[in-house]
């Protein structure tokens, strides 16, 4: 009765929200499957109108539903681009919510999410054991990028040149800091996030470098957890909100002035997606969450504009390197600039910019998996946009969109290197 309440709930917030759409089309330019497929189901108009009458086609065609609305990349370029403000990212994962919640999660998925994910110690353990054991099955394609490929995973991941887990994950060589701040007067508490933790560790040592040097206290408890957009994603609520709560607990423990992150996807769930996502859940949880929320900032913005860096000029001939926006950088949080001043922070590097720096690159956590075909086909797009500008090292802040190029330049041949500006900055110090 709680759960068909909830539901409830959630699709009457879904009507006040569908009203604002005017059909203009806008949304049309932007979005990067329609670019692919042309069809007007793929595009934020068509969904609305399909969501419009959601109640009715759950009963009719909950599958048929289900599959449009998961056919997005939730990259928020719609949302972006709208002259009418809708919220078109809410909107498509309060449906998802609600669909799941309708048609129940897979067994797959309930494994991964309520029988891992939400068990950070577990999930650590399952995954050091696999890296224990992936170089059986993998084999180095690209020594400049670091990726691999598998053909006994190819029926499950297909051609993809993949990134693997790091022998050793940040949360092995770092378990926790508590610094005190130091000459910035500033402290503040790190969430590395799953991607920078598990297969970058080298990001999250950058920022700590960074950190360090600039005088910066550092809070990094112990047993984090995912910012649950994995989850919520799949439109399993309950997994998302045990992360959130497990999340919340953590952090409680320290005081700090901000929380910085080096993945756009987790600053822009924990800044902008757990306050939308926060009623129904109990006072005080939402009440942490607008504590915590409103601490949350892109780890570029805050050594930028809190730290008030200024870049030497650049050294002639240096290496050349371009920049990638993250969609939940820049269209979620309006973050460009700094990452941008953050590579200029090493006089080595010159900064040249690519052809539609913003355009995605066709990641979307699972899209990558449920929508092969159309990822990859955006993801060469973004690749030849790389390769056009001539730039030697690509830069990008989101480890996930750091996967995604890295796969799509290895499965091309190129031999150009892909970081993260916090990295480029840390070999400067």
């Amino acid at each position: 009765m709680a759960e068909m309440k909830e539901l409830l709930r959630l699709l009457g917030e879904l009507d006040d929200q569908l009203v604002s759409c005017m059909r203009c089309g806008m949304c049309q330019a932007v979005c990067p499957i329609y670019g692919q497929t042309g069809r007007e189901g793929d595009v934020a108009r068509g969904k609305i109108a399909l969501l419009e009458g959601l109640a009715h086609e759950m009963v009719k065609d909950p599958e048929g539903v289900q599959d449009k609305v998961t056919r997005c990349l939730l990259c928020g370029s719609c949302a972006a681009n709208c002259p009418s403000g809708v919220k078109a990212l809410d909107i498509f994962i309060k449906a998802r919510v609600i669909l799941t919640g309708y048609l129940g999660l897979s067994s797959v998925k309930k494994a991964i999410f309520r029988g891992m994910l939400v068990k950070p110690k577990l999930f650590n353990n399952l995954l050091g054991l696999a890296s224990m054991f992936q170089g059986l099955f993998t084999s180095p394609v690209n020594n400049v990028i670091g990726s691999s490929c598998s053909r006994f995973l190819e029926p499950v991941l297909g051609d993809r040149h993949l990134m693997l887990l790091a022998k050793t994950p940040l949360h092995k060589e770092v378990p926790s800091l508590d610094t005190p701040a130091g000459k910035s007067g500033l402290k503040v508490a790190f969430f590395p996030g799953c991607m920078a933790d598990k297969i970058f560790p080298r990001v999250g040592h950058a920022v700590l470098k960074v950190l360090a040097h600039h005088g910066v206290g550092v809070f990094l408890p112990e047993n984090q957890a995912c910012c649950g957009i994995p989850a919520l994603s799949s439109g399993d609520r309950q997994s998302y909100e045990k992360l959130v709560k497990a999340n919340l607990e953590i952090f409680a423990k320290g005081k700090f002035d901000a929380l910085v992150t080096p993945c756009a996807t987790c600053t822009s769930t924990m800044k902008k997606i757990w306050p939308m996502m926060a009623e129904g859940m109990s006072p005080s949880d939402q009440e942490a969450i607008r504590e915590l929320s409103a601490k949350v900032v892109d780890v570029n913005a805050f050594v930028v504009d809190r730290l008030g860096l200024t870049p030497p000029a650049p050294k002639a001939g240096g290496v050349s390197v371009t920049v990638h926006d993250p969609c939940h950088l820049k269209k979620s949080l309006g973050v460009s600039v700094q990452p941008r001043t953050i590579l200029r922070m090493n006089p080595a590097y010159n900064v040249v910019e690519m052809n539609a720096s913003d355009a995605c690159c066709g990641c979307g956590g699972s899209f990558t998996l449920q929508h092969a075909e159309i990822s990859a086909k955006i993801g060469q797009q973004k690749r030849d946009n790389i390769v056009g500008s001539h730039a030697q090292v690509v830069a990008t802040g989101c480890p996930a969109c750091m996967m995604q190029i890295s796969d799509m330049l290895s499965r091309s041949g190129d031999q150009i290197a892909v970081r993260h500006p916090m990295e480029i900055y840390a070999e400067s110090l």
